[in-house]
């Protein structure tokens, strides 16, 4: 009994997973507004009904991508960050950038339904929000432990940012506790100028404007780095 229910437990997630695959190859032919459960089961030579039974909705299908998308994202940067020594905070920072970057080129129509436009009528729940963040709570500790560290010193150019934002400050805080709210502010212009390069890229923004866009990447989240005020090792730079 219990081996025949193991079977089946095992033939479900394996078709679980053939009808994800089959929809992100969905996602590069016709985009996320153009997922089609219906689609799935003929390419699958399944009767249309069968698949409710996996994804009771196109909504369900799209939440275990966009899952999928954002835990797929946060396993390659939890895996870059670890690769650098802790005390290296500027190499863990351009680790990171560097393993978002990777991943969204190799993964242009995911990285589309996770950070371009909003598939409409679809609302995310909150079943989605730990896979979200994982890719921030690594940037935030890199930030919390360069701080710790006494190894983050923001220029003095930054502007102390107006204080009706401490409360906004206190809630990003979450992921980078004991920073003060002049850091979170720099980490949140930092992690939003990383993203916002790669869609540039991603959606071909950059095409015929730079020629060299690994040297113009790595330029840039240096840039970003030393906003924050990120310090690498000594001899580092």
């Amino acid at each position: 009994m219990t081996a025949s229910r193991t079977a089946r437990e095992r033939v479900r997630a394996e078709l679980t997973k053939e009808i994800a695959d089959i929809a992100r190859r969905q996602l590069a032919t016709e985009g996320a507004n153009g997922l089609s459960l219906r689609a799935v089961a003929r390419e699958m030579g399944m009767v249309s009904s069968a698949i409710y039974r996996y994804f009771p909705s196109r909504d369900d299908l799209l939440t275990t991508l966009i899952i999928d998308g954002y835990n797929a994202i946060g396993e390659r940067v939890e895996q870059a960050d670890a690769a650098v020594s802790r005390e290296d905070h500027l190499g863990r920072w351009l680790a990171v950038c560097h393993a978002v970057r990777g991943w969204a080129l190799a993964h242009p129509h995911e990285y589309a339904l996770l950070y371009g436009s909003p598939v409409p009528g679809y609302q995310a729940p909150q079943d989605t929000i730990e896979a979200r963040i994982r890719d921030t709570v690594v940037f935030g500790r890199i930030l919390a432990d360069a701080y710790e560290a006494g190894a983050l010193n923001p220029p003095a150019i930054a502007p102390a940012p107006p204080a009706v934002l401490s409360e906004d400050a206190a809630l990003v805080r979450d992921v980078m506790p004991g920073v003060p709210d002049l850091v979170v502010f720099l980490a949140i212009n930092a992690w939003t100028g990383l993203f916002g390069w790669v869609s540039f890229e991603v959606f071909g923004q950059f095409n015929n404007t730079l020629n060299h866009l690994d040297t113009a990447f790595e330029h840039s989240m240096r840039t970003n780095a030393a906003l924050i005020g990120l310090d690498g090792p000594a001899g580092a730079r």
